[in-house]
């Protein structure tokens, strides 16, 4: 195993509530009310949809996708669902900061180290550019044993209803999180601070029509199924988590790209938000500083007690 390197689930694609739209020559993230299945190739107008899309969607008779039928991969919530205060660079999607609130591990001149995480409200070296960062792998269909679609969220709404959804469902089970049927729900609510328009985030449940009881029961049998299958879930779990602990951060270079264009400016090409605030400062005739610059002469003016 290369050492360096979070060995992760293997994607066949994404889910989302999103996309992202062209405006003003800048690709930028643009809320959804409904879910959006895709591959992993994109064209000129976005994502390629997958196939399991149009297969939902010709069962809703014309209704949006609100909710997706999925099995858990592991019966480890945390294996399913990571989720830790992340500071990327906005420009390429870098991270620069991966914490749970205890101790972190940050970027620096020197290297990465690990430090005290103060957690984002009381972060001075984000400059409140810190939040929840959450990937959600799920099994959607039968095609593929070991083959799971990404969701990834910034959202402390869908990151704390999952994570606890996840962790009760598998205390009430017995353990069998990855037996159970259950389903991604987009569900709504309004705030104070949404000015009462509704946001929407992802919980998951127990699939419509199923009771809990049942599904626990269906669970079971499917577990003895395993079992008598030779199956072992167990193992699959430790090697999920050999593979997750592999490497000090589990996004790769062509993921970060889909996360800056995704959840940050917008802009996957850093070169063009170069140009557009160098385009808002011609009068003084100098660029303004990019963050990256900032963060890197944050890092650079630590104290030595700020690095221990």
């Amino acid at each position: 195993m290369i050492k360096g390197l979070a060995i992760t689930p293997p994607i066949l694609g994404r889910i989302s509530i999103g996309k992202v739209v062209e405006r003003n020559g800048k690709r930028l993230p643009e809320k959804d009310d409904q879910f959006t299945i895709t591959s992993q190739v994109q064209s000129r107008d976005g994502w390629v949809l997958h196939p399991y899309d149009a297969d939902l969607r010709q069962k809703l008779d014309g209704e949006k996708l609100r909710s997706i039928p999925v099995r858990m991969l592991f019966n480890t919530p945390q294996l399913n669902l990571r989720a830790e205060y992340s500071l990327f660079d906005r420009q390429n999607g870098r991270p620069l900061c991966v914490g749970n609130g205890e101790t972190c591990r940050r970027y620096g001149d020197s290297g990465m180290k690990s430090l005290p995480c103060p957690s984002p409200d009381e972060c001075e070296f984000s400059g409140g550019l810190c939040k929840p960062y959450g990937r959600l792998n799920v099994k959607i269909g039968d095609d593929d044993d070991l083959g799971s679609f990404i969701f990834r969220t910034t959202g402390y709404n869908s990151i704390r209803n999952l994570t606890a959804r996840l962790h009760y469902y598998q205390a009430v089970s017995g353990n069998l999180l990855a037996c159970l049927p259950l389903q991604l729900r987009l569900r709504g609510k309004s705030t104070t601070q949404s000015h009462r328009s509704p946001v929407y985030y992802v919980d998951i449940t127990i699939r419509d029509g199923i009771s809990l009881v049942d599904a626990i029961s269906q669970a079971r049998k499917e577990h003895q199924r395993q079992i008598e299958s030779g199956v072992d879930q167990a193992a699959l779990d430790a090697a999920a988590m050999n593979g997750f602990s592999n490497g000090a951060f589990e996004n790769t270079a062509e993921e970060m790209v889909d996360i800056a264009e995704e959840f940050l400016l917008g802009q996957a090409n850093p070169s063009s938000a170069d140009q557009g605030e160098m385009g808002s400062h011609k009068e003084s005739g100098k660029a303004k500083p990019s963050l990256t610059d900032k963060l890197q002469r944050r890092i650079d003016q630590q104290t030595p007690e700020a690095s221990s």
